[in-house]
């Protein structure tokens, strides 16, 4: 029997319309079962899981949240973390099929210096090594144990996006073909670029249009997402 790909999604009240918009891509284009949770802090909260106050360098409501995937997994099997600023465009079971073994986490590495020191609504923009690695994240559950509600309530937010709780970077596996996780008006449009690959994620990490003040944040990428909400609440005719 195929178990569905478990799927969390990082969730900020403010961006409601993101993460309903990227829910419905996923699906859409899914050739596998999805099993999709978005990570509302109230409900963690609820349940014991999450207990650390609002960091002021914390940008969005699922900063930390994101790190508790492996215990909501009962540490067990492999599961899929993306932020709620993303639209997906391609099949997620290929990048599925890139889990591998021998790794505690696979990531797209990016190499992301930012020169803004603001993103979307004023929020801080804070640099540091491995930014965006733990945007879009590949977790084999049972290698990630020192991920404990103890540990991502406590632990510096440097310590847990930089992964500082594995062994070693050797436990990072490298998603592979540039096409998941594009940082949308941070790296070129490679459909700009005769005979580059369509990128499969899009990511609006500086802020996407569902932002009044970023209505059309990536251009024709902009348009786009209009296009993918409006798929998604259209009413039947």
């Amino acid at each position: 029997m195929t178990t569905p790909i478990p799927i969390y999604i990082g969730y900020d009240p403010r961006e409601r319309a993101a993460t309903n918009v990227l829910i419905d891509s996923l699906y859409q284009h899914s050739s596998m079962l999805l099993a999709i949770t978005p990570l509302v802090t109230p409900q963690l909260e609820g349940q014991g899981l999450f207990r650390r106050e609002r960091d002021p360098k914390q940008s969005t409501a699922f900063s930390f949240t994101r790190f508790l995937v492996p215990k909501l997994m009962g540490y067990q099997g492999w599961a899929i973390f993306m932020d709620c600023d993303m639209l997906c465009r391609g099949d997620i079971a290929e990048l599925w099929a890139q889990r591998d073994e021998q790794m505690a986490v696979m990531c797209v590495k990016h190499e992301h210096e930012p020169g803004e020191t603001k993103k979307f609504l004023g929020e801080v923009q804070s640099p540091y090594p491995k930014k965006n690695w733990s945007s879009l994240m590949m977790l084999n559950c049972s290698r990630c144990t020192a991920l404990t509600v103890d540990y991502v309530s406590t632990a510096t937010g440097l310590d847990l996006h930089r992964f500082h709780w594995l062994a070693g970077d050797h436990e990072i596996g490298a998603i592979e073909g540039g096409l998941w996780n594009h940082l949308v008006a941070v790296q070129e449009d490679p459909e700009l670029s005769v005979g580059q690959s369509r990128p499969q994620l899009l990511h609006w990490t500086l802020g996407g249009p569902w932002f009044r003040e970023q209505r059309t944040m990536g251009g024709a990428l902009a348009a786009e997402w209009f296009s993918a909400r409006d798929d998604a609440m259209k009413l039947w005719d």
